[in-house]
């Protein structure tokens, strides 16, 4: 009787939803991989149908998709994507999901509150995911509620050699836009050189999302050139605020560079009418021709991607790619 032979080849299956194609598109190319064709659809009732056009038996597959609006109708494709890879034999599943969802709801700020990062990446594990890829998590902690592995990929370098570019030679000095960003702003100062670094006391009611009053500055900002970080802009009114509160206290300039465009509602019109320089932002979320303006700079989040999903397939190391960022 012969023995049955070990199939040892691996195989790397791409697979994107709906949301954000061409980010797809672009991570593909640089791996060297085409796509594979996904159909998908609504049905009359806002139900989704997902099949992959092709067999997925025994891959290790990359499920992509960006979480913008509608969030929930991307969130739920996505889940329904890796149960159809978990149901066709995949052999491994990784979850690439560069703005992981609901990441700001990781805790509990009142009670009969939900934890709604917790919930999502409980439905990732259910439907099947064996990994998670995200970038810039909101807060850490997200990481330990996944039952598997957690790729957490930074954004860093590439927004600092950005700024280093554009602003050589002159007096930096790095903001964080409340004291809860401190530590991302500190990994700021130590790769531009150990610039001086302050941060905004405000404060926030946390019965009004999206509220926020900026307060007062901390540290010497006269004169200065200040780069606003933070993980993510959504509406605008923190990035703005704070701007405001850096130009009081003698500030020079003002720009912004952070990992997540959301650029919800009065975003855009609150920044195209600021004092800000610049907005960078990377491209973890698609960002349509209407909601961009000309202070805005989109960066590639596709090579950063492409590296860690290279290194995961081949089984090498992702925090190697970070030169200690994290």
């Amino acid at each position: 009787m012969s023995a049955i032979r070990q199939q040892t080849h691996k195989s790397l299956m791409l697979l994107s939803g709906r949301a954000f194609p061409e980010l797809a598109i672009d991570i593909a190319e640089r791996l060297g991989v085409t796509p594979t064709p996904v159909t998908s659809y609504e049905f009359a009732n806002g139900e989704l149908y997902v099949r992959f056009d092709e067999s997925v038996r025994g891959s290790d597959a990359f499920i992509i998709q960006s979480h913008t609006a509608p969030i929930n109708t991307w969130l739920m494709e996505q889940l329904i994507m890796v149960d159809a890879a978990k149901r066709a034999s995949a052999k491994r599943i990784t979850v690439v999901a560069p703005f992981f969802p609901y990441a700001r709801q990781d805790k509990k700020h009142r009670g009969r509150e939900p934890i709604s990062a917790r919930l999502v990446a409980d439905m990732f594990h259910a439907a099947g995911a064996d990994r998670l890829m995200v970038v810039d998590l909101h807060t850490a902690q997200v990481q330990g509620f996944f039952d598997g592995p957690v790729d957490h990929l930074f954004a860093l370098s590439l927004l600092v050699n950005h700024v280093r570019s554009r602003w050589e030679g002159k007096d930096i000095t790095v903001v964080s836009p409340d004291s809860g960003r401190v530590r991302v702003a500190e990994r700021w100062t130590e790769r531009l050189g150990g610039v001086p670094l302050a941060f905004i006391h405000k404060t926030r009611d946390i019965s009004r999302p999206n509220d926020v009053i900026a307060n007062r500055v901390v540290g010497d900002v006269a004169g200065r050139h200040c780069v606003v970080v933070d993980d993510m802009i959504d509406t605008g009114g923190t990035i703005t605020k704070a701007a405001d509160a850096l130009f009081e206290a003698g500030a020079a300039e003002v720009t912004v560079a952070v990992t997540h465009g959301v650029l919800s509602g009065p975003a855009v019109d609150r920044l195209k009418n600021s004092r800000i320089s610049e907005v960078v932002v990377t491209n973890t979320l698609p960002i349509p021709q209407d909601r961009r303006f000309d202070k805005l700079t989109v960066l590639s989040i596709a090579p950063l991607l492409a590296l860690a999903i290279r290194e995961v397939f081949e089984d090498g190391s992702v925090t190697s790619l970070f030169d200690g960022d994290s």
